[in-house]
This record gives structure tokens, sequence and C-alpha cells, in this order.
């Protein structure tokens, strides 16, 4: 079974499917990243097709592509992303490489959201700055690089010529 947090509201899909365009408004992702998604092996499950070939996606296939979205969206490259596919489209039996493939990326997120806070925290600081200095009337008196003045030599020109 697929676990995805059901959404408040979600509007059901019709009894033949949604076509690509739809899928893509529900989805948040374009057409062409509903290919691709295909193509690249991301996608659990082969998505309907009609009589006439074209695509008709149903809740499963709309819910594993928001669960690929996200995984992009924390940075997992594709390519882990398609092992994970992989992974669950084998069926039982795998739950423990899926579980170590999500805490590894999991760790690499945390890692990257410490990073970021870190970095936040000088924003915000330079932010207090910026506020003091310019609620103070003296933001001109804040640092600012300036070109070194080209100053003279102290010896004079080198005789010679060189």
């Amino acid at each position: 079974m697929l676990e995805v947090k059901p959404r408040a509201a979600a509007r059901p899909i019709p009894p033949g499917g949604l076509t690509i365009a739809e899928a893509a408004r529900r989805t948040g992702v374009s057409v062409h990243t509903l290919r691709y998604y295909e193509r690249a092996g991301l996608v659990v499950t082969a998505v309907d097709r009609t009589a006439g070939g074209r695509r008709r996606y149903q809740k499963l296939d709309l819910d594993w592509i928001k669960i690929c979205t996200k995984l992009r969206a924390t940075g997992m490259p594709i390519k882990a992303i398609r092992c994970y596919a992989q992974l669950v489209s084998a069926g039982p039996g795998n739950e423990q490489a899926r579980l170590d493939l999500l805490e590894a990326h999991r760790a690499g997120v945390t890692a990257r959201l410490a990073e970021l806070t870190e970095n936040l925290k000088l924003i915000d600081h330079k932010i207090d700055v910026y506020r003091g200095r310019l609620a103070a009337g003296d933001a001109d008196q804040l640092w600012a690089p300036r070109p070194p003045a080209v100053s003279p030599r102290p010896d004079g020109p080198r005789a010679g010529g060189r």
C-alpha cells in the first residue's frame, strides 16, 4: 500500500482517470515533467492509457508523483528516486533497503538544514545591524569595500628603468 498523508477535501478522480493536463494541474508539475518521470523510470506502475494511447492518471499515480516531487525538492537525485521506485515496484521483501535509502536521504537533508540554519543566523545578524544603524541614523558608517589608494613607492623609481 502506498501511504500518503491525505489532503483535506481532495477532489475525487473520475472513473476514467485524469488527462495528463489535469494530472499536471493537480500535482503542480508540468506535462513535460510527468512524461519525463515515466521515461526516467520514476513511476511505480504503468500509467493507464486510453484506446487512442492517451495517458489517464489514477489516484495512485498522483500520490506517487507527489512523493517524487517532494523527494526532488529535498535534493534527492533522480538516480536515487529511480532506485526507490524500483524497490517499491518490486513489491514486498525489500522494505529494509527502502528504509535505508530514505534514512540516508534524510541524513543529507538534515545536514543541509543545519547548514542553512547557520547561514540564516548570519543573515539575521546582518539585518539587525542594518536596522539598528538605519534607526540610529548612522548607516553611512557601515563598511563598504573601497579599492586601495595607490601610494607612491617609498624609495622612488628604480634606477636603470626596470
